[in-house]
């Protein structure tokens, strides 16, 4: 057998594993957290769009949550504008806030948009005050001082957590062949704008759809063992004991949970993947061993 036979069978065979996942999956929602490596670099950004076009061509409802912390961080500092944190958070005032609205609903949302139309998708960039798609509620923290002996109560300013998402807007979109692409923006009963983990809203919006996955990249390959090694599987009942052992730490905690709580309120399964790899969405859904972290369970 030369090479060019070789190299046929072998896209044979990635084809055929592919077709029970595209049976599995086709006609459900499937929610994907975009962010880190995946946005910065172009080649992956093209990557990404082609894997989501895809996704919808054969038959899945992909919604594109994501983020854009670097893109804020740059347009900050270009006008010279501090920022204060508290325990790695930026408290957000209004001036701030105006800027992140204008960075994650203009040009990150549109760039993204913008790209998988250009590849041949069909997509319409949201905020969560299109369509009053995500309703918002201040974020504020307990926190205690053992010195004093009592907590205090962290304002975060314009930093928000999800009180209540109405899907209306996005299953229309859904049903007519669009994909939606939603930036992290929510919005009080009072008109206040709040900036929110995307995480989080990919996992309200995972949900509140009962989509049938969520999918969070990031910018490790997953949920690693002590040796380093990459655990492929999580049962929701083993979690908690996982960080208590501290198998799953740091920033992976947050990430784990919004995947758990998706879980455990009715999405099948969420997965943490690599989004630095090449077509990191397709490795995941189409092929039998995926390339991250599954949560179920």
């Amino acid at each position: 057998m030369n090479q060019d036979q070789i190299a046929d069978q072998e896209t044979a065979r990635v084809l055929t594993e592919a077709l029970p996942y595209i049976q599995k999956f086709q006609g459900k929602t499937i929610v994907v957290k975009y962010g880190g490596n995946a946005m910065v670099d172009e080649d992956l950004k093209r990557g990404f769009a082609r894997d989501v076009i895809l996704m919808k061509t054969v038959g899945m409802n992909p919604v594109v949550v994501h983020g854009g912390g670097p893109q804020i961080n740059n347009v900050l500092d270009k006008i010279g504008k501090e920022s204060t944190f508290i325990d790695g958070m930026r408290v957000t005032d209004s001036e701030t806030m105006d800027v992140v609205e204008m960075v994650l609903g203009g040009l990150v949302n549109k760039e993204i948009v913008n790209l998988i139309n250009s590849l041949g998708g069909r997509a319409v960039g949201l905020t969560g005050k299109d369509g009053d798609l995500i309703r918002a509620v201040p974020l504020k923290v307990k926190k205690d001082d053992p010195l004093l002996k009592h907590s205090e109560i962290i304002d975060y300013g314009h930093v928000g957590q999800v009180e209540s998402i109405d899907p209306s807007i996005v299953q229309l979109l859904e049903t007519e062949a669009f994909i939606p692409v939603i930036a992290p923006i929510g919005v009080g009963k009072d008109g206040v704008t709040y900036n929110i983990n995307a995480d989080l809203v990919a996992s309200g919006i995972a949900t509140t759809l009962a989509a049938e996955k969520l999918i969070l990249l990031t910018n490790t390959p997953g949920v690693l063992n002590a040796e380093g090694v990459l655990i492929d599987a999580v049962k929701a009942n083993d979690v908690n004991t996982m960080i208590a052992d501290k198998t799953i730490s740091g920033g992976m905690i947050p990430k784990v949970e919004c995947a758990l709580n998706a879980v455990l309120r009715g999405v099948k399964t969420s997965s943490i993947i690599d989004g630095r790899r090449r077509h990191a969405l397709l490795l995941e859904l189409f092929t039998d061993s995926g390339i991250g972290t599954q949560i179920h369970s």
